[in-house]
């Protein structure tokens, strides 16, 4: 079983009490056997219509990447929020809820500033705006799911397969940069609070955000923004030919 030979990119803030910060890499190896890939909220559909788009694209790009990954041995996790109903049955669904519970640690209590992107909006970046809705049923078909993969939205089901394999990074793919990729219970706050080490792929996620609201950026510069604070804050973040 062989490294992945992962390229860090953090941000650093060399001087305390400005706002100057700089773009850092490191390289670190990493065992496959020790090394999770989550994705987060791949779904088939979003209630935005461009964001559908783009995830569409991510989820083909997504495949590839856990192909390879899955053949290597890494362990891969399917977390597609709010649509376990479709999974009942599957084989990857019960070794999620037959795992041996493992207590928590108390979380950690890390800095959270606001983030600098404005999506208070739902950050739908159509003309007019997209009505919100559940539109997401599964997970987006162009992923497929192998025999020894996990299906779940739950942390503590996540964080119970971690710890019965010994993971010790948690590489996360999906969206949205500024949402899920956060907030979810098994993403990137709540598992770094715990001690678990997490990365963002970060060529395969997109942020919810409108270029009509602060800080009045494109699309894709408000992803960047996102990705950027995530790196200050939260984690460091990969591309995805570091799996590959």
């Amino acid at each position: 079983m062989s490294d992945f030979q992962l390229t860090l990119r953090t941000q650093v803030q060399p001087f305390k009490g400005n706002n100057e910060w700089h773009s850092v890499q490191l390289e670190r190896s990493v065992p496959v056997g020790q090394t999770a890939i989550l994705l987060c909220d791949l779904w088939d559909k979003h209630w935005c219509t461009s964001a559908t788009r783009r995830f569409d694209q991510i989820a083909k790009q997504t495949n590839e990447v856990v192909a390879i990954s899955r053949q290597k041995g890494a362990q891969i996790i399917h977390a597609p929020s709010d649509t376990m109903d479709f999974y009942q049955g599957f084989e990857q669904r019960r070794m999620m809820q037959k795992l041996k519970y493992v207590k928590m640690p108390i979380p950690q209590d890390l800095p959270d500033p606001p983030q600098p992107i404005d999506a208070s909006d739902g950050g739908c970046d159509d003309e007019p705006q997209c009505r919100t809705y559940s539109a997401w049923k599964r997970q987006h078909p162009a992923i497929e799911i192998g025999p020894e993969d996990g299906i779940s939205d739950n942390g503590q089901e996540v964080y119970n397969l971690l710890q019965s394999k010994e993971i010790k990074i948690l590489l996360i793919i999906g969206v949205a940069t500024n949402m899920c990729i956060l907030a979810r219970s098994f993403a990137v706050k709540t598992m770094t609070c715990l001690g678990v080490d997490c990365v963002l792929v970060r060529d395969l996620t997109d942020a919810m955000y409108n270029p009509r609201m602060a800080p009045y950026v494109s699309h894709q510069a408000g992803t960047e923004l996102a990705i950027q604070y995530i790196e200050k804050y939260w984690c460091p973040t990969v591309l995805s030919q570091d799996l590959m």
